[in-house]
């Protein structure tokens, strides 16, 4: 190596060749995955395509499909528990964002100074990518979805990642792209610490997964607003201006990215908001016009959701004429409010990713007809008074889903004419149908996490749509 130079340190080294040319090289002796899911197995591919040794190791069981790629890659793996002495041996370890801090795991590698990090922070030292970021309390699928598309149909080289589809550590290794447009969770965000995003979106902040964060909601906070860490002026923030729990924090926070602002009045500084029946998107050198029955999303949260995404097309250079039109294609996420069916006049409502009270307010606020609800699972700290009102005015009925029904009763018994409880998706599916009348809907929004009953909000999204299917 006459012609080159090491910078850094053992760990993370650059070398530099008398040509001026860098090629980055990461040095080390062992590197552990914790979570053998599509993040962990995509990482743990990666990390081997950059000649990285690699052990991957999952408490639960890991998926067929899994464990035989993991075999193709000569990667290996274990499964049902954590041999310490091996992973306490890493240099750097990825944890898969199920994996909460107080596992006893993840407590003995903070306590050895271990580095642990997120893969979508491992898979970012591997691209040049630009890289378009979406969180928020609610409407991250959705809009991230939304993003991909105008993009896509925009003609540019774009992934879709994060928590949808195939992670970005898999793209990386295998099918690297120009852009990538990826929803982070919290968990996600607090595993990242030089990552950047060349565009963040934050969509809102209510309370939410405060189990998690020691049931402090400045803690989720605080996880939320890492999204814009090591910004630039050369990027962009965009933002709902009207939240209240961003606009204090903006008030404390020096961001040096580009601010853009969306509301639903129009204000000075905002980058978008709606008006005589327009989306008026207003940049320093375009404004763009989209008539709001071109949007095929409904409620006003998709409104909000679609600004976002429209604002993001445009600092992306997405042609007026192709925005309209694109939005208009658009489909909206699985189990987020999917119509599934009308079966003796009842409308059937999924929306199963309604993981919080946030979100389900938003989804009653849609409603225009009597609801029949469908709310529990595994409770987060939930404060439901966000939606007492709404349940009051629109809901004729309650039917609780899940393990421990009892804070649920407690709270709305006396709210609603009616309340039951079924311990299956089947059950509460025939007692919807029985307690609605034709013109009612029976919405899905539980409020919960899904891992009572139920391997996921997907599955559960899934089992009420194949139980209605079946009335």
């Amino acid at each position: 190596m006459d012609n080159y130079y090491v910078v850094g340190n053992a760990d993370n080294r650059y070398i530099k060749n008398s040509l001026n040319d860098y090629l980055y090289y990461y040095v080390m002796k062992r590197l552990v995955v914790l979570g053998a899911g599509e993040s962990g197995v995509g990482a743990a591919i990666l990390a081997k395509k950059k000649g990285l040794d690699v052990f991957v190791s999952d408490k639960s069981s890991i998926k067929d499909q899994y464990k035989k790629e993991l075999d193709e890659y000569n990667i290996p793996w274990e499964e049902g528990a954590h041999s310490e002495d091996k992973i306490l041996s890493a240099n750097e370890v990825i944890k898969s964002p199920g994996i909460p801090e107080n596992a006893p795991i993840i407590v003995a590698l903070r306590n050895r100074s271990i580095s642990i990090v997120s893969e979508i922070e491992f898979a970012n030292r591997y691209t040049d990518a630009k890289m378009i970021c979406i969180t928020g309390s609610n409407g991250k699928t959705t809009t991230t979805m939304l993003i991909h598309h105008l993009l896509k149909d925009a003609g540019l080289n774009v992934g879709l990642a994060g928590n949808i589809g195939f992670s970005l550590a898999r793209q990386v290794a295998l099918d690297d792209k120009d852009y990538y447009v990826i929803e982070l969770s919290s968990f996600q965000l607090d595993g990242m610490y030089e990552f950047k995003a060349d565009v963040a979106v934050l969509l809102n902040i209510t309370p939410d997964h405060l189990d998690r964060y020691e049931y402090k909601f400045q803690n989720y906070i605080n996880s939320k607003f890492r999204i814009v860490q090591n910004m630039k002026t050369s990027d962009y923030f965009i933002y709902w201006n009207d939240d209240p729990v961003i606009q204090k924090e903006l008030e404390r926070r020096h961001i040096e990215a580009k601010k853009l602002p969306f509301a639903l009045h129009k204000a000075g500084g905002i980058a978008a908001y709606i008006e005589n029946e327009l989306m008026r998107i207003n940049l320093q050198d375009r404004s763009v016009n989209v008539p709001l029955s071109s949007i095929p999303l409904r409620g006003t949260h998709n409104m909000y959701n679609s600004m976002a995404a429209s604002i993001t097309a445009c600092v992306c250079n997405m042609q007026d004429d192709k925005l309209c039109a694109s939005l208009q294609s658009f489909k909206g996420a699985e189990h987020r409010l999917e119509d599934v069916a009308t079966v003796g006049g009842i409308h059937f409502i999924n929306d199963s990713k309604a993981t919080n009270v946030n979100s389900c307010w938003y989804a009653l606020q849609c409603m225009t007809d009597p609801v029949v609800l469908i709310l529990g699972g595994k409770d987060k700290g939930n404060d439901y008074t966000e939606i007492e009102e709404l349940v009051k005015t629109k809901v004729k009925a309650i039917v609780c889903l899940g393990v421990d029904n009892t804070k649920l009763h407690g709270f709305f018994e006396g709210k609603v004419p009616v309340m039951e409880d079924a311990s299956s998706m089947k059950e509460a599916v025939d007692k919807c149908y029985r307690l609605a009348q034709k013109g009612d809907t029976v919405l899905l929004s539980p409020c919960c996490a899904s891992f009572d009953l139920f391997k996921s909000y997907e599955d559960r999204g899934v089992q009420f749509k194949q139980y209605v299917k079946q009335l």
